[in-house]
């Protein structure tokens, strides 16, 4: 079957359609893009339609969604998936079986594309969903203390509206994948039998215990994009295979003066097969640092050499175990091993707030270290250790101009106290080791969400401060190799333009070739008043909201705890400024935005 083309390019500019409409064709069309390659048999009627509804921040459960459909298809089934915002509860009602697949964002949020299909659920006047049947899987990480809470939420509330589970929700920690296999081959199987649908069961990668969903190749509803794989198409390269890559390019692009050490590399992609699109993420599989491992051991009084599961003691704890960030089983070990002691009596008082800031900073060998003899040995300290996970980064290169190489922007993480100087795990391992290594170890991150338009002539602004350029560095480099003639307006900014202006004499460039239409900078150490990228903004207002009535797409990256938030409230401030309708009116207007993918985050 041919693949379709990308959802955007199938509705028409002019169409008679609202932004919401829009957007819920957009999110029907990409559920058909997702089973396009396991569609029954030309005459086959589907025994039942599953609804499979995403929310995702970074496109890991967009990917799940398509992987679920296609489950179904193989089923005869038939199946569409769509983001959460796309769907109002009055469409809801209509549905007749509804699989729910969301990650849980920030500090127990929804993710931006499900906040305002929450909002709308919760209302009072929501409609009673008796006639639907449903099942939730959740995404998130026990580190947490809102761990899985957006399908905790939802999965509560389409109860109580009426909705009957078909199957219990699954919360699924950051190893995913065999939890969702299994629940996707649950709930499908049921529906399958329920319905009397009488397509073989086919193993898919949602539902293949030992694959790994949602960090493969390509998303199967990702629009289809230049350099980018077509629907359905799947990399051998994941989680748990990573590519092991050659770090072909460690630079410095910060100035040694500067508070902050930004550094730009480039992975060498040679046979992988591995094609991306502007706006992925890249996981790296970072080691930790030898230094640290060695202390620990001299800690626990152990060799190194010890066997754990045919592995030496060293290894698992250089490869296989968070050992900078203490696990929640760790610290309420220790609070319970050492009733007297300092954490103790922190986390005796039930704020996690107080907690985490007594924990900001320190790692697993501070905290053994102020458990004395408490402290657990070898073989009960590693129950208690997280797994080592990778680190997602932005991607900062385009395949267009770059289809042999991904490039990352990233900070090194670097601190100390009067008594030890501290390394993050993944930037100081980029930094330091990772060039010594005989391959590091990589895999995609796809994000059809957050992506460059797929109308050349659609305005784009890019707001990025540090290392949130990452990705519109990319895109700028999309728009340049594709001849786009859309205007394109970045607003970035860090300390101080003397040692933290990075790619500045690219930016000049682009500007030189009238890519960049505009670029707006705030440096917020420069001055004695402190400005930012929120501050330009509202400066801009007349202008910022022009582009806005003219179709530009608004893309905001980096800190999501304070950053992504101001720069928010900012976007509202100028659409209610130079609209003059009040507050209520700019957050319809921005939630519009939202609903037609013209506002899209990629924040951490």
């Amino acid at each position: 079957m041919t693949p379709l083309p990308p959802t955007g390019s199938l509705i028409l500019a002019d169409a008679p359609f609202s932004a919401e409409q829009e957007s819920w064709l957009a999110g029907f069309i990409a559920g058909i893009a997702a089973a396009a390659s396991r569609e029954p048999a030309a005459g086959d009627a589907p025994a039942a339609t599953v609804d499979v509804l995403f929310g995702t921040q970074t496109g890991t459960c967009e990917f799940l969604a398509g992987e679920v459909v296609a489950g179904a298809r193989a089923r005869g089934l038939g199946g569409r998936a769509t983001a959460l915002d796309a769907i109002t509860p009055e469409q809801l009602a209509g549905l007749s079986h509804l699989l729910v697949v969301t990650s849980t964002y920030g500090e127990g949020e929804m993710p931006d594309n499900a906040g305002l299909f929450w909002e709308a659920l919760q209302a009072d006047g929501a409609p009673r969903l008796e006639g639907l049947r449903y099942s939730v899987l959740g995404l998130g990480d026990r580190g947490y203390d809102d761990f899985c809470r957006a399908a905790k939420l939802i999965d509560t509330r389409l109860e109580q509206l009426g909705a009957v589970r078909l199957h219990d929700r699954v919360d699924c920690d950051v190893d995913f994948e065999e939890p969702a296999a299994a629940w996707t081959a649950a709930v499908l199987d049921r529906l399958a039998t329920e319905t009397g649908a009488t397509g073989a069961t086919e193993t898919t990668g949602a539902t293949r215990a030992t694959g790994a969903t949602g960090a493969t190749g390509a998303s199967a509803a990702s629009p289809v994009g230049a350099g980018g794989p077509a629907p359905g198409a799947r990399s051998p390269w994941n989680k748990r295979n990573p590519y092991p890559s050659r770090l072909a390019v460690n630079r410095v692009l910060s100035s040694p003066d500067s508070a902050k050490e930004i550094r730009h590399y480039e992975f060498d992609l040679g046979d992988s097969g591995i094609t991306y699109a502007a706006g992925d993420a890249l996981a790296v599989v970072p080691v930790n640092d030898d230094t640290l491992v060695g202390l620990l051991l001299e800690h626990l009084g152990a060799r190194g050499d010890e066997d754990v599961d045919g592995r030496p003691l060293a290894e698992v704890l250089r490869t296989g175990r968070e050992i900078r960030t203490p696990s929640k089983d760790l610290v309420a070990a220790l609070a319970e091993r050492a009733p007297a002691g300092e954490l103790a009596s922190v986390a005796a008082h039930g704020d996690p707030s107080d907690l985490d800031s007594w924990l900001r900073g320190r790692d697993v060998l501070d905290l053994l270290r102020d458990a004395g003899s408490a402290a657990p040995g070898p073989d009960e300290l590693l129950p208690l250790l997280r797994p080592l996970q990778a680190r997602q980064y932005s991607i900062s290169s385009s395949p267009l101009a770059h289809p042999d190489r991904i490039h990352l922007t990233v900070a090194s993480v670097r601190y100390g106290t009067a008594h030890r100087s501290y390394e993050g795990v993944a930037s100081t391992y980029l930094a330091n080791r990772a060039a010594e290594e005989p391959g590091v170890g990589i895999y995609l991150q796809p994000n059809a969400s957050f992506a460059v338009p797929a109308d050349d002539d659609a305005p784009m602004i890019m707001i990025g401060p540090g290392t949130g350029i990452a990705p519109f560095r990319g895109f700028l480099h999309e728009r340049a190799a594709r001849g786009a003639a859309g205007r394109n307006w970045l607003f970035f900014g860090d300390q101080h333009r003397r040692t933290d202006f990075v790619y500045e004499d690219e930016l000049a460039h682009l500007r030189e070739r009238g890519v960049l239409t505009r670029l707006d900078l705030a440096f917020s150490r420069d001055q004695a008043e402190k400005i930012y990228v929120q501050t330009r903004m509202r400066e801009r207002s007349r202008e910022l909201y022009g582009w806005l009535e003219d179709g530009a797409h608004v893309y905001v990256c980096g800190d999501a705890s304070r950053m992504a938030k101001d720069v928010e409230a900012a976007l509202l401030d100028v659409i209610a400024g130079q609209r003059g309708r009040g507050a209520e009116d700019a957050t319809r207007y921005l939630a519009d935005l939202r609903r037609a993918k013209r506002y899209v985050r990629d924040v951490y």
